[in-house]
């Protein structure tokens, strides 16, 4: 992370507008009806990016890809926005990107990392009352082409009705109309030649493997690659961190890293202590009899200063701490993100014993995504729609068709046989350091128990300062476009 990076400065003016692409309008030829009749015209607007190594011309396109029902009807438009640089070689890599939620639009990958423009978050203040859009110097585009697309229900895209919707709303429906999505693209922009690649944050990390699996079994179409930010990857170790003795082991070492930013005293060193610990004598620990004696007051006072959670919670807990996260690790007048569990606010429910707060990150600065991208389509890439461009759908979430139980949810396997099958498939998870929503040791755990022979080589876990969103620290989001780089690279040699 201490490499020197690529100088990048990006010229974001629109010099012309293009005809948008012309449309099949379905088996039956039927125009859009209801909220979709109020989706608008693809358009496409040229724009230069300016780098250190000469000026890149490219294509953005901001529109929609249809769906249709087994009925012929036509059940869903997804939006999508595309950037395509005018002069490049057949093997050019495309990145197709989403986020997560479930119910997240893509302007946090968009406009937080890989796109040319960003919204930039003030060090710790973290307001988003006056967002403003800058040149991203941190951009993907040099080199690879990006398609940021937004699952159905989220950003612009919708279903024609709300019966319909539940077609898209759950692990598999999710994954297969995305495959559908990016197969149409690939068929439509003749890009069957070019490496493709997926990136996908937090559940869509975990969306990104389901959607590579089907792409390949559905729609014969092979990734090359996928990285994944901040990925859910096994629901057992996210829901029972209170109870599951190898789930709080593989959490402790965020909130030790939390506490270290809180203070302002991170260092590696340190944390690998606590790496060492949270895999040895906490594991052993708790799951084990509870300690007694002088080796309870030892166990206890070191998980406290550890983490910064009261001793008697940690007693309390009998070790087991991400239950007492929220309130305890920034004291009762405080609560603190679970999205970066180094960002702290005033708690606006003190006297409540749970968690009744919005959390700081979530329903924060980072909301602003939502005005700032709707606000950039609009100036910047002559898309005007009179849908709210809806950034978190929180009723997606709640409606989601686990195919179980989220705790069940796993997308090891689709790791595992991609790697098998796909002798050039790589694999690279990014994550923040101080995240305890998805923490950085789920993901070790996870690549740690791959088979050698697919692993080795291929699969890669690199880790920064920050949260879940940790590309919103320009220092870790320099870090992670640099590293990026050197994956697409390694890639094409």
């Amino acid at each position: 992370m201490g490499r020197r990076l690529f100088s990048i400065a990006i010229a974001s003016l629109i010099i012309i507008s293009l005809p948008a692409l012309a449309r099949d309008e379905g088996p039956r030829g039927a125009t859009p009806k209801g909220v979709l009749s109020l989706i608008p015209d693809d358009s496409v607007t040229r724009h230069s990016l300016s780098t250190s190594s000469g000026d890149l011309a490219y294509d953005a396109t901001a529109g929609t890809l249809d769906l249709f029902g087994q009925d012929g009807e036509l059940s869903a438009k997804v939006f999508y926005t595309a950037y395509v640089a005018e002069s490049r070689s057949p093997d050019r890599p495309i990145t197709f990107v989403f986020n997560g939620g479930p119910g997240a639009a893509s302007a946090y990958l968009h406009l937080g990392l890989v796109g040319p423009r960003i919204l930039e978050f003030d060090g710790r203040a973290r307001d988003g009352t006056t967002p403003s859009l800058s040149d991203n110097p941190d951009s993907w585009l040099p080199f690879t082409d990006l398609v940021l697309i937004d699952p159905v229900g989220t950003g612009w895209s919708r279903a024609s009705g709300g019966d319909v919707a539940d077609r898209f709303y759950g692990v598999r429906q999710d994954a297969d109309s995305l495959a559908k999505v990016i197969a149409l693209y690939v068929l439509e922009n003749d890009r069957l030649e070019s490496p493709k690649y997926l990136l996908g944050e937090s559940y869509g990390g975990f969306r990104a493997a389901k959607v590579a699996s089907i792409l390949k079994d559905r729609q014969g179409i092979l990734v090359s690659g996928i990285v994944m930010v901040s990925p859910f990857l096994e629901g057992r170790f996210l829901t029972s961190t209170e109870e599951d003795p190898l789930a709080a082991a593989l959490l402790l070492s965020s909130i030790a890293a939390a506490r270290m930013e809180r203070d302002d005293q991170f260092a590696p060193e340190k944390l690998a202590d606590a790496e060492r610990f949270a895999m040895n004598d906490y594991l052993v620990s708790l799951a084990g009899p509870p300690p007694t004696g002088d080796e309870a007051v030892e166990f206890y006072r070191r998980v406290s200063q550890m983490t910064g959670i009261p001793e008697n919670d940690v007693e309390a807990g009998r070790g087991f701490v991400g239950g007492f996260l929220a309130k305890s690790l920034a004291g009762r007048d405080e609560i603190v993100s679970r999205y970066d569990s180094a960002v702290a606010a005033p708690d606006a429910y003190p006297e409540q014993a749970y968690v009744r707060n919005d959390d700081p990150v979530l329903d924060g600065y980072t909301r602003s995504y939502g005005s700032a991208f709707a606000t950039y389509a609009a100036r910047e890439l002559g898309y005007e729609c009179r849908l709210t461009y809806d950034l978190l759908n929180t009723e997606i979430n709640r409606r989601w068709d686990w195919r179980g139980s989220r705790s069940t949810a796993s997308a090891s396997d689709n790791i595992r046989d991609l790697l098998s099958v796909i002798p050039s498939f790589r694999l690279m998870i990014v994550h923040g350091y101080s995240d305890t929503l998805t923490p950085y040791g789920v993901s070790r755990f996870v690549l740690d128990h791959l088979p050698p022979a697919l692993a080795v080589g291929r699969a890669d876990l690199r880790v920064y300062r920050g949260g879940h969103m940790f590309y919103t620290k320009p220092e870790s989001r320099r870090a992670l476009t640099l590293d990026m780089r050197a994956f697409y690279e390694d890639g094409g040699s």
